[in-house]
């Protein structure tokens, strides 16, 4: 049984919590054999922070949207950043680019090519200016580089020019900003990544300095892979920055977090609340990073934020008192009932009060369905080139 104090706590964390949602996720994806367009996509960039801030403003803890750069280009960052403000929500992290122009079929940063590696550096750097005009703290970078055959590249001088290529961005990085460092076991690569996996991404960013810090994708994992020891380990080495929150099945699916594994969600969230880090002061990122691609994209946000949210409500309902008894006494099997206690508890109810309480539908998916915004952004948005990828 949870105490009423205990109760308080717990509503009072989930209160603070904050998750960022991307502005990608708002707009046409798919498989890289097709991509389905839906009506009522956004066509610009602001018409992807209208459409987060819907999702900010059903859910009340999704404040920021992340962009991603040349995708969510403008002319003007001030003015962009100041009408995300009017709408209630503010400029996230800044996202890089370096996988889809022709120069980068061998690599970007870590391109035999000096030519290619300048013009991927002034990518990153570029998008710290825009981090500048917008007033963004975190510059998330991920590289696709890498090899598909043995011998095709020297591996050890691709982690060199690597390293200079991060030194040269980070060190141009405002004192208020921080480098988050995002790694993936395979693809578009096959047969060597040069940043596959948590480890590599650690290393770069001890080499760089406190401000580097990795980005955990749930996605970029080999299957068994166990996330939530990664989780424990950067946390207490100070490194843990950010998460790309997603589900996959068999690779870097992309598909909405929790819907795979959502005890693996749960997990994850109890490291973060065991180690006290969910605050924002904390630093951490929760950020979404997925490709709705086949579904409705803003009740698939929203349905996103809210497994989260479940996952962590029953992080902090578990009882850790009760669970440091048991491991000290080595009582393997309360332990680890202690956690299942916790899991197995419906938690929607108490969610739904939390979100009553602040003002809110204590259905944000029901609520959106009633909005008519969706049918207002279908008319709207009828004529224009929708934001996305083709194939």
């Amino acid at each position: 049984m949870i105490a009423v104090g205990d109760l308080t706590a717990v509503k009072q964390a989930l209160r603070a919590q904050r998750i960022e949602t991307p502005s990608w996720a708002y707009a046409n994806s798919g498989t890289r054999f097709k991509v389905f367009p839906q009506p009522g996509v956004p066509r610009t960039p602001e018409e992807k922070i209208a459409d987060a801030a819907v999702v900010h403003k059903l859910t009340g803890v999704a404040p920021s949207v992340a962009l991603h750069i040349p995708w969510d280009k403008v002319g003007d960052y001030g003015a962009m950043t100041a009408y995300a403000r009017d709408l209630g929500v503010e400029i996230g992290a800044i996202n890089t680019n370096v996988f889809q122009d022709e120069d980068y079929k061998l690599g970007s940063v870590t391109n035999p090519d000096p030519r290619i590696r300048r013009k991927a550096t002034d990518h990153l750097l570029e998008a710290i200016d825009i981090m500048d005009a917008t007033g963004s703290r975190d510059l998330k970078l991920w590289f696709s580089d890498g090899i598909n055959y043995p011998g095709q590249d020297d591996i050890r001088d691709r982690q060199d020019r690597l390293a200079a290529a991060l030194r040269e961005t980070y060190e141009r990085l405002g004192d208020h900003q921080r480098m988050l460092l995002e790694y993936k076991l395979f693809e578009p690569a096959f047969y060597a990544t040069d940043v596959p996996d948590w480890g590599t991404s650690y290393a770069h960013c001890i080499e760089l300095g406190e401000r580097a810090t990795v980005c955990i994708d749930t996605g970029h994992h080999a299957p068994g892979t166990n996330i939530e020891f990664i989780v424990a380990f950067l946390l207490r080495a100070g490194k843990l920055g950010a998460f790309d929150f997603n589900s996959r099945f068999y690779a870097d699916d992309d598909l909405m977090v929790g819907a795979a594994d959502p005890f693996q969600l749960f997990r994850i969230m109890y490291e973060i609340v065991r180690a006290d880090a969910l605050d924002p002061a904390y630093g951490i990122a929760f950020m979404l990073d997925q490709c709705h691609n086949i579904e409705a994209k803003i009740p698939a946000i929203i349905r996103s934020v809210m497994n989260v949210q479940e996952a962590t409500a029953k992080a902090l309902l578990v009882d850790r008192d009760a669970l440091r008894a048991a491991q000290q006494s080595g009582d393997v099997l309360a332990a680890n009932a202690v956690l299942m206690d916790a899991y197995n508890t419906d938690v929607r109810p108490l969610l739904a009060e939390l979100r009553t309480e602040a003002g809110l539908d204590p259905d944000p998916i029901a609520a959106y369905h009633r909005s008519g915004y969706q049918e207002k952004i279908v008319a709207e948005r009828a004529g224009g080139t929708q934001a996305g990828w083709g194939a």
